[in-house]
């Protein structure tokens, strides 16, 4: 089998009987990547280019779960493979960082602190022909929600003109991030060798990236997976000063709740509670932060999170918050698979040293917070009167698992009595 790849075609696929192979050595003059260097220059740019395996210094490539959609765009004719993208005006909104933790290997592991500023820190780079590409966007947008209509019409927030505009929109500053792994960091993270996490990936991907097993000098990845977006509320260099007050929640994708409302978890109104609450601390003075992470379903995937809502509402007895976990388990083989070690990196990423309201229940959220060095003062859980009454099933059950709350935690013979909707009920 021939190899043409430093010369692929320009456009479609690649010209019949050749396969461009990147599981063999072929990148000995690539730019070198030395992780939590201090500058961008020491660091060196992540390259994850298709068009030049000469250039090439990571496994995998850009865009997450997206780089299928290219592959397809691609295959179909649409997009050339030797594209490059014209970075003219995409420049941040705002500066963020550089900050300490950016230089920590240890503080930093599933994202690019540089990755945002490549037009900038790499502009030589670029200028002499390598593919380089940001991985973080920073935009301004107004962000509205009804709940937040609601809160103004009830008199909980004022409008400002400035944070919060009289129409209901919040003003922000977005972020995209997309996943960048280096490998050691990770595995150290999870307890395990570097070896080992390859090979589990390796395998568990159905061999999707050899260079995995086949390129240990290759030591960062970018993993075909979703993002994140961060929304803050206020100026982005307070999110880095411990003394002004800091309002935040990290919240892990939920589809059905966040966007079409479904009543059977809190998830749309602790994301929204969570808004509300970071425009009144930053009304306050201080400043807002939602770190919102596609990790769908526990990272267990919709799919899964259907057929155990179906699960629950089928068992003898109906949905019960006593066998609230056991039913994902049975199903998925596990009951969460969204493994905080990684959730602080954006926060680190951010300059954050202090939390002083943290908006969440989830205690493995807190102990990664708080483990990875960031203090955290009062933890702000969700009103009563916000909680569907088809959700009471999962709030009791984690209540009583152990997740932060104020008040009582049912007991065994209380979780029994807590049900669920059934299927026939309205």
């Amino acid at each position: 089998m021939s190899t043409d790849a430093d010369n692929p075609p320009s456009n479609g696929a690649s010209q019949a009987g050749h396969i461009r192979l990147t599981s063999h050595a072929g990148s000995a003059g690539a730019l070198p990547v030395t992780w939590g260097a201090a500058t961008p220059a020491e660091r060196g740019p992540i390259v994850g280019t298709t068009a030049s395996r000469a250039q090439r210094n990571v496994i995998g490539t850009h865009s997450g779960s997206y780089s299928v959609y290219r592959a397809l765009a691609v295959a179909a004719g649409a997009l050339s493979r030797d594209h490059r993208a014209d970075l003219t005006n995409t420049a941040p909104t705002v500066t963020i960082g550089p900050h300490p933790q950016w230089s920590d290997p240890r503080a930093i592991v599933s994202l690019d602190p540089w990755g945002a500023m490549i037009a900038e820190a790499f502009a030589s780079e670029i200028t002499s022909g390598v593919d380089i590409r940001p991985t973080i966007a920073v935009t301004k947008a107004h962000v509205t929600v009804p709940e937040v209509s609601d809160a103004i019409a009830q008199g909980r927030l004022v409008p400002d003109g400035r944070i919060l505009l009289a129409s209901g929109a919040a003003v922000v500053t977005k972020v995209a991030i997309e996943p960048v792994w280096y490998l050691p960091g990770i595995a150290d993270r999870f307890g395990c060798t570097d070896t080992e996490l390859r090979r589990v990936l390796f395998e568990e991907t159905g061999g999707m990236f050899p260079e995995l097993v086949t390129r240990p000098d290759l030591e960062v990845f970018l993993p075909p997976i979703g993002g994140q977006t961060v929304y803050i509320f206020g100026r982005a260099a307070d999110l880095a000063e411990p003394t002004v007050e800091l309002t935040a929640r990290v919240h892990d994708e939920c589809n059905g709740s966040d966007v079409f409302g479904s009543d059977i978890c809190t998830c749309r109104p602790y994301l929204t509670h969570a808004i509300e609450e970071c425009i009144r601390g930053t009304q306050r003075g201080g400043a807002g932060v939602v770190a919102y992470s596609r990790k769908e379903g526990r990272a267990l995937g919709e799919v899964t999170k259907f057929l155990v809502y179906n699960a629950r509402k089928r068992q003898e007895g109906g949905d019960t918050a006593d066998r609230y976990f056991a039913r994902t388990e049975c199903v998925a083989g596990v009951q969460d698979m969204r493994f905080q070690e990684l959730m602080p990196d954006v926060l680190h990423w951010l300059g954050i040293r202090r939390i002083h309201r943290l908006v969440s229940m989830s205690n493995l959220k807190y102990d990664a917070i708080t483990g990875s060095g960031i203090e955290v003062g009062e933890r702000v859980n969700i009103p009563e009167e916000l909680i569907p009454l088809d959700a009471r099933v999962e709030i009791d059950a984690k209540m009583a698992a152990g997740y932060f709350t104020p008040g009582a935690v049912p007991d065994a013979q209380q979780l029994k009595q807590v049900k669920g909707r059934g299927w026939a009920d309205d």
